[in-house]
Formats: structure tokens, sequence, C-alpha cells
């Protein structure tokens, strides 16, 4: 996380400066553009975080191992795809959750297949996408891409 917190910080700086550089107002503009999605991101991650610790204490630890363990098998697996394709938003809601059902005692194939479900099918994409691709693409799209968190859940049961 530390490493992660570093690199991110760097970049920012860099352009920052850079930003400055210019001397048309546009570090001004960056900072302003960064705080106001910070206000409306915020109330999500706080959710998010808030979601993912409870998961962590108020869940029991056996009922996630039963149910998404690694020896859940398929329907551990297919239990993680669906979940995985219900969380709404971008990766910084899915991945605390999606973490902390892993540190609750999920399994490797069951967070693949729940990784993949939120990549693939998400279906907070599918209003968008009906709209701006049409019904026909959609269906096809879901129809297509529904079996890949299975597929990926599978694929790492069998490997790991």
């Amino acid at each position: 996380m530390i490493t992660a917190f570093a690199v991110l910080a760097v970049f920012a700086a860099a352009l920052l400066i850079a930003a400055a550089r210019r001397g048309d107002g546009s570090a001004r503009k960056a900072i302003r553009t960064a705080t106001d999605m910070m206000v409306k991101v915020s109330p999500l991650l706080l959710l998010a975080f808030l979601l993912a610790g409870m998961l962590q204490t108020a869940v029991p630890p056996e009922l996630i191992e039963g149910w998404l363990g690694q020896h859940a098998g398929l329907r551990g697996v297919l239990i993680g795809g669906v979940c995985g394709a219900l969380i709404p938003g971008g990766p910084y809601v899915a991945f605390p959750i999606i973490s902390a059902v892993h540190k609750a005692g999920a399994g490797i194939s069951t967070v693949i297949a729940f990784i993949t479900g939120w990549a693939m099918m998400g279906v907070g994409k599918i209003p968008f996408e009906l709209a701006f691709m049409g019904t026909r693409f959609t269906l096809v799209r879901v129809l297509l891409f529904s079996a890949f968190p299975l597929l990926a859940g599978w694929a790492a049961y069998l490997i790991f």
C-alpha cells in the first residue's frame, strides 16, 4: 500500500509541477477538479469501506468459509461471480469489498470469479450500454460474458 501511495504521489507531483510551469492556471484548475471529484466520490468510498469492515467482522468467518471458501467448489465460484456482477461502481468500491470477502475466508477461485463478474458483467453498466449500444448488443454481450466468471473461477479452483 505504501509503494502504491508513493508512486501515485510522485506522478501527481510531477503532473502538478508540469501544469504549474505552463503558467496558464492549469495547476489551480487541476486541484479544483480533483477536489470536486474527491467530494463526489468520498461518500461511495466511505460506504464501501464500511461495508468491507462489516463483512470482515459482522459476518461469521465460518459462514463465508462454508459458502465461499476454497472447498465450496462450483457453488462458491457461482456465488462469487453473481455477487461480483451485482457490485455497482468502480474499483474504489469493488476492491475493498472483494478484499474483505477474501480476508474473511473466501477462496482464491471465488475471489477470481468475483472480480471477473464485476469486471465483465457489472449490472451498473447495463443501463448505459442499453442506451448507447442497444438491446441486441447488450443481450449478446451479457450472454457471451456470463460464462467467463464461472470459467475463470473454475480454472483457478483447478490450479490452486
